[in-house]
């Protein structure tokens, strides 16, 4: 029995301990609590589900945008949080209030009764529960690792399913080839539902037409159905139904254009008008996509040099990144890196060699695996970057801002790592 006094950290923190693991892929036990808590998930507003290596909550950020400037509300579910859980569950437009928060994560503790269950299984049900009891005209779903036995894969008619691109990235839990990692997100597919596709490696694309061909669901595909691209400035979308000529996405990066064209495609399939696809462009924020830090203790210390902050964590999340400071005003770039030990490190770092003066590698405060400073440092001299180990992000900056105070000074590496800056920073 849950204290009616518990935050939902107390609560959140009693649930780490219910299962050995944090990850452990199957829904046998999502479909349990679900059962016992009379299958909130049957009861939702209209699912959009995602799926995709990378790009998935900058697209669903779109979707939302585009969305909600149509004039509908929409539930959204994402993963990790930055700085709050409260931020992974999104109802009719807001972030979850903490009593809401606490009540469903208390009825999911009490319906669980004790058994083995994954944190982000019995969460993920805690958001199901608070979406079928709020009106919503559709609610967003990205999966959290995967797609066949992720958690969020408990939805049997979504509306609309949408793979963003996929590269090699937890292939001790999906795989280690591209068509492997393809079947597991492709496992999101449903029978009849259509589903957009973003830009994938052709080894990824047959095995999802493979999946769709089986299941009857019609794809709708970047390349084949739809085009996107940038002309003069301007977003350029094509499909049968006509072209589009928007503003570029708020969100900053040539990846992202083709994020915005698979939310475009996903509108256009919901039948929404040029006025919400522009809106979807105009209006979108996502935390930790390359974001500039204006206010706060950290951009204080950085005094006159630009502090931004991205989360990417894998070899391509590391190309786009080093693709998009190709692309800024040339400027002295100095990274602030930390990274898990589960990411291929060499991998993301490599490309940033070329474009970066230096790096200061950090181990994550606060998290388990993180990969230390001093491992971080061998991997980013041998990738041919200059490398400094330092005790902290806050320790970083001072160094790099007395030495460089014009530098372009850039947190990156991981999510976990975004999320402990955006708590510091207040």
């Amino acid at each position: 029995m849950t204290h009616t006094s518990d935050t939902s950290d107390a609560i959140l923190a009693r649930m780490l301990a219910l299962h050995p693991k944090i990850i452990d892929l199957t829904l046998d036990r999502m479909w349990r609590l679900l059962n016992a808590l009379e299958n909130p998930e049957k009861k939702m507003p209209p699912v959009i589900h995602l799926a995709g290596t990378n790009g998935k909550g900058s697209t669903q950020a779109m979707i939302r945008a585009g969305l909600e400037g149509a004039g509908k509300t929409v539930h959204a579910y994402t993963s990790p949080h930055l700085a709050r859980f409260h931020e992974r569950i999104r109802l009719a437009g807001e972030l979850i209030d903490e009593a809401h928060l606490t009540q469903v994560l208390d009825e999911c503790w009490e319906a669980n009764e004790r058994q083995n269950i994954t944190y982000f299984e019995i969460t993920t049900c805690a958001a199901l529960l608070a979406f079928s009891r709020v009106q919503a005209d559709y609610t967003l779903l990205e999966v959290g690792l995967g797609g066949r036995l992720d958690a969020t894969n408990v939805i049997d008619d979504p509306k609309l399913c949408v793979i963003t691109p996929i590269s090699i990235d937890h292939e001790q839990f999906l795989g280690n080839t591209l068509a492997k990692i393809a079947s597991e997100k492709a496992g999101i597919i449903k029978r009849g539902i259509p589903v957009v596709v973003g830009p994938q490696p052709e080894e990824a694309m047959e095995v999802i037409e493979e999946t769709a061909a089986r299941l009857g669901a019609p794809v709708i595909a970047y390349g084949q159905h739809w085009h996107v691209y940038e002309e003069h400035g301007r977003l350029i979308y094509q499909d049968e139904t006509g072209l589009l000529d928007l503003p570029l996405p708020a969100l900053p990066g040539a990846h992202q254009i083709q994020n915005a064209g698979a939310a475009l495609a996903a509108l256009r399939h919901l039948g929404c008008d040029a006025e919400a696809c522009e809106a979807a462009m105009r209006d979108v924020f996502w935390p930790a996509r390359m974001q500039r830090l204006r206010e706060g203790p950290l951009v204080e210390a950085a005094a006159s040099a630009e502090l931004w902050l991205d989360g990417g964590h894998n070899a391509a999340a590391g190309q786009a990144l080093a693709a998009h400071i190709a692309g800024l005003p040339k400027r002295e770039t100095h990274l602030i890196c930390g990274m898990l030990n589960t990411k291929d490190v060499s991998g993301y770092l490599s490309p940033l060699a070329e474009v970066s003066d230096s790096l200061h590698a950090v181990s994550i405060p606060g998290e388990a695996n993180t990969l230390l400073a001093e491992e971080t440092a061998e991997h980013a001299n041998a990738a041919g970057l200059t490398a400094h180990v330092a005790e902290s992000v806050a320790k970083a900056i001072a160094t790099i801002s007395a030495q460089s105070p014009e530098a372009r000074i850039l947190i990156c590496g991981s999510l976990y790592l975004a999320g402990a800056v955006l708590r510091e920073n207040g």
